[in-house]
């Protein structure tokens, strides 16, 4: 994710998460962490080539993610996919960059926080791993939604795991569960 993609992002931002969307301010805090020597970020997005120009105000983003590390421990600090393209393994995909991210970063363990409500995400979470480890009271807000906090361990067999769990990768437009969507940062 560059800084010109942040408008877009907010759309997509938005759309999927109205009552605790991220400002702007926070994804251009974390972008300036994202770069350089000592980076500690690394920030995502998924385009669809495909897509109309203007599609959901997105301009062909359809999914991002987002990951921090510091000290050996890695956080997961966002995944978002449009609707149209939930289902169809971005969301896999987006993560396992992020893993990737974890083991670039030389992190030994991952965090991340989910919804209670959100079924859907965490058994993506766990078919990558992740194990539930505790929960954050009224961690979403205005909501006062709980967040369940999962961790997921590395070592050296981690990149085979994360690779059995998207499933084999291709940025081809006719594979069907990419939808020719392509993933940079």
């Amino acid at each position: 994710m560059r800084w010109w993609d942040i408008d877009d992002v907010l759309a997509l931002e938005r759309a999927l998460f109205p009552d605790d969307a991220w400002s702007a301010g926070m994804f251009w805090s974390e972008l300036a962490h994202a770069r350089g020597p000592y980076a500690t970020r690394r920030y995502l997005v998924a385009v669809d080539p495909e897509a109309p120009p203007g599609a959901h105000g997105t301009d062909g983003i359809v999914g991002y993610g987002g990951f921090a590390a510091v000290d050996g421990t890695g956080d997961v600090q966002t995944i978002g996919v449009l609707p149209s393209h939930q289902g169809t393994g971005l969301g896999a995909r987006l993560l396992g960059e992020l893993i990737s991210a974890a083991t670039d970063f030389e992190c030994h363990e991952v965090l991340l926080e989910v919804r209670v409500d959100n079924a859907r995400a965490q058994r993506l979470y766990e078919r990558f791993g992740f194990a539930p480890i505790g929960f954050r009271r009224g961690y979403y807000q205005p909501g006062n939604v709980d967040a369940l906090v999962m961790r997921l361990g590395l070592t050296a067999d981690t990149t085979a795991d994360t690779t059995a769990a998207t499933g084999p990768t291709s940025d081809s437009a006719s594979d069907p569960s990419s939808q020719g969507t392509q993933i940079h940062g």
